[in-house]
């Protein structure tokens, strides 16, 4: 029963304090969840629900939720067969040439528009930049079916022709600075390319677009070109924080604290529960050895109840004329 014990208590110990560097090293393991990509996956599932009567090629305006206003939202669907052989003349400020690939392939796909407007900085930061025009999103999923809710962006690629984004309304660039055009694909790497014909980027994939300069460009006098930003306008699973972020490190750090403190105390709990009843077994198992060594005792009946009783003795006596001197 001691090496039974003993065993039990080295693996108590051993999960006690192996966990919490399990515990670390998986929320090392855990991936950065970006706000923008979740904006991203909000957008989406509300950009489907305007597909009351879905069309194909018909452009359909969603509705974003009170806390995203300020963020203008499309959806297109198309067949991959005319995406390719006809491409779009314009889809809002996308111009779309014909050859597009998507993969994995699909029959067909929907291509939704993003406006970010005023809050373009907010999920898309440029240090050292000024946007001159809002970030402008264009994306791609499987339409096959519009039910789901959440999916995965499809890769889709130009291949003849680049896409064409014509940003309606860009702010002037003060004198002596170069606009550039800024492409953040879906990993999230930011990429200059130069302007073209004034307000006009090209790009062969999708992602997120918008035109920038540099802000030591800007003269001190100068009022800010970038649009004012707003307080954080999120969804229920946009939660920014004070930098207009998701501080997602934070709370799963939290939360596996929270939860590694609880096991680790439950075990410790169990730990002293386990050494209570051995010792509580163990004395019982020594007055079990104490009372079979002994003397067993007479049982007699007293009344109702069966008590022990000990076995009366005395000398038996002698009468005189059996004495013998």
């Amino acid at each position: 029963m001691e090496l039974q014990f003993q065993t039990v208590a080295i693996i108590i110990l051993f999960i006690t304090f192996l966990w919490p560097i399990v515990e670390s090293q998986t929320l090392r393991n855990i991936p950065e969840i970006k706000p923008a990509r979740v904006l991203d996956a909000v957008l989406q599932d509300y950009a489907f629900r305007a597909f009351v009567t879905p069309k194909t090629g018909v452009t359909f305006d969603g509705i974003v939720p009170k806390n995203l206003t300020g963020i203008q939202i499309s959806a297109l669907r198309l067949r991959s067969g005319s995406l390719f052989t006809r491409g779009v003349p314009m889809y809002k400020e996308f111009r779309i040439p014909v050859g597009i690939i998507e993969q994995p392939y699909v029959e067909r796909l929907v291509l939704v528009y993003q406006n970010l407007g005023n809050q373009s900085a907010m999920y898309y930061p440029l240090p050292g930049y000024i946007y001159l025009a809002p970030v402008l999103g264009l994306l791609a999923y499987n339409g096959s079916e519009l039910s789901t809710k959440i999916q995965p962006e499809l890769e889709i690629e130009a291949s003849r022709e680049p896409i064409l984004i014509d940003f309606g309304s860009v702010r002037p660039a003060p004198d002596g600075s170069k606009p550039m055009c800024v492409w953040v694909d879906l990993q999230g790497q930011i990429n200059f390319t130069n302007v073209v014909s004034g307000n006009r980027c090209l790009s062969f994939k999708q992602g997120h677009f918008a035109i920038a300069v540099k802000a030591n460009s800007i003269p001190p006098s100068s009022a800010p070109l970038s649009p004012p930003l707003v307080p954080p306008a999120t969804s229920e699973a946009l939660k920014p924080d004070k930098n207009g972020g998701i501080d997602s490190s934070i709370w799963v750090f939290a939360i596996y604290a929270v939860s590694g403190c609880v096991l680790w105390c439950c075990w410790l709990a169990v730990l002293v529960l386990w050494i209570r009843l051995y010792k509580r077994r163990r004395k019982i198992h020594k007055m079990e050895q104490a009372a079979e060594g002994g003397e067993p005792l007479h049982m007699t009946m007293i009344g109702s109840m069966k008590a022990p009783a000990a076995m009366v003795t005395r000398t038996q006596p002698t009468l005189e004329t059996e004495y013998v001197p």
